[in-house]
């Protein structure tokens, strides 16, 4: 039953928790960490971390994506980032760190970002980053956003792409275009590609339910909220808690799985996770996999070297992000994914701590770990 408050005369608004407002409950069970599993599979392709890397220019290069795939967790390039625009992205990466020690101005960095994105796209910068991924034996992911989908997508797949994320701030079924644009028609087009497409964001019952009728393998639920980072719900008003966001994707999931005698869609938590302890309680909301942003900013091998930004930063218009420097100490990515930590604020060591609670409450896995009982505080 739907927890309504009224917030005035006539109008009642569902109430939704977030993280920080749920906690796991221990279980009568322990187990050692030594013989639970992180891992989770989509489609042909498995890994060893509930990982997919956020795909921001900020922490996802060729090369970090390649650290990633073989550390286990998939890192997910952006087909429309400065990789794919720029021959010499590392230089330009490193004209924004320059202007980021001369300035403190948020507005300065973004404008820098939106200069840096008016280079037009070249499918050749991108193939070439694919090949660099893909030759390394490692699963190779790439980001569009719904807009340029069509555009890009073969030429994706042409180079070796596996893994398709289709992503935006926020991303519907059903777009309603002005004349004479065409929108995507999300069903349509996953249904021409011979790989599996991860869809989003979104954040309610009826969205992630109307993707997953779409054939999308996976659903990213939320915005790519990251605190200090972006501002959506300050631009555009719209944001929904994501502890509820993660358990009405999850209802959506089970229904759909009732309703095709079987077929699973992925869940995937994209935002507002930025310790160890939220990637376990995401999972416990139901997601099968974490999307992690500002927290891989912090590694030595991010090459925006200790600042983040998402791809919503460069929108030339309305951008819904800040270029902000990542806190906490910085680590080698193989120490911030898999320990060992040497502090207690649960921003290194992410996954050792992922197995530790599922070994606390006594789950083998992560799909056991899902019917974890939770509480609110509020």
């Amino acid at each position: 039953m739907r927890d309504l408050v009224e917030i005035g005369m006539g109008r009642t608004a569902r109430k939704a928790y977030d993280l920080d407002d749920v906690e796991i409950v221990p279980s009568r069970r322990t187990r050692s960490s030594k013989v639970v599993s992180t891992a989770w599979q989509i489609d042909a392709y498995r890994f060893e971390l509930p990982l997919v890397a956020h795909p921001s220019d900020a922490i996802v290069s060729p090369a970090t994506a390649v650290e990633l795939g073989k550390l286990g967790g998939l890192g997910v390039l952006n087909a429309e980032g400065l990789w794919a625009r720029h021959a010499d992205a590392d230089a330009a990466l490193a004209g924004l760190l320059r202007t980021a020690e001369r300035s403190d101005d948020p507005a300065v960095l973004v404008n820098e970002l939106q200069q840096l994105h008016a280079a037009p796209l070249r499918s050749e910068l991108i193939a070439e980053a694919v090949k660099t991924v893909r030759e390394a034996g490692v699963t190779v992911a790439a980001r569009v956003s719904p807009q340029h989908a069509v555009e890009l997508a073969p030429e994706l797949l042409a180079a070796g792409v596996e893994i398709l994320v289709v992503q935006g701030t926020i991303v519907s079924a059903e777009h309603v275009a002005q004349e004479g644009e065409e929108p995507l028609n999300l069903k349509e087009f996953i249904a021409d590609l011979d790989v599996p497409v991860i869809a989003g964001g979104v954040s309610d019952y009826r969205t992630a339910m109307h993707l997953m009728r779409t054939g999308a393998a996976g659903v990213i639920v939320g915005h790519g909220y990251a605190p200090g980072v972006t501002s959506t719900d300050r631009v555009l008003g719209i944001g929904v808690p994501m502890a509820t966001a993660l358990v009405d994707a999850a209802a959506a999931r089970r229904d759909y799985l009732d309703e095709t005698g079987g077929r699973y869609v992925h869940v995937l938590a994209d935002g507002g996770l930025t310790c160890s302890g939220d990637i376990a309680k995401a999972i416990a909301c139901g997601a099968d996999a974490v999307m992690l942003g500002a927290p891989l900013a912090a590694a030595h091998e991010a090459p925006g070297k200790g600042l983040y930004w998402t791809s919503a930063a460069a929108h030339p218009s309305l951008p819904r992000s800040r270029v902000v420097s990542a806190a906490g100490r910085h680590v080698d990515l193989e120490t911030l994914l898999l320990g060992p930590a040497s502090d207690a604020d649960g921003t290194i060591n992410l996954f050792g701590a992922l197995r530790r609670a599922l070994a606390k409450t006594g789950y083998s896995d992560l799909k056991e770990f899902q019917k974890v009982e939770v509480t609110t505080r509020v």
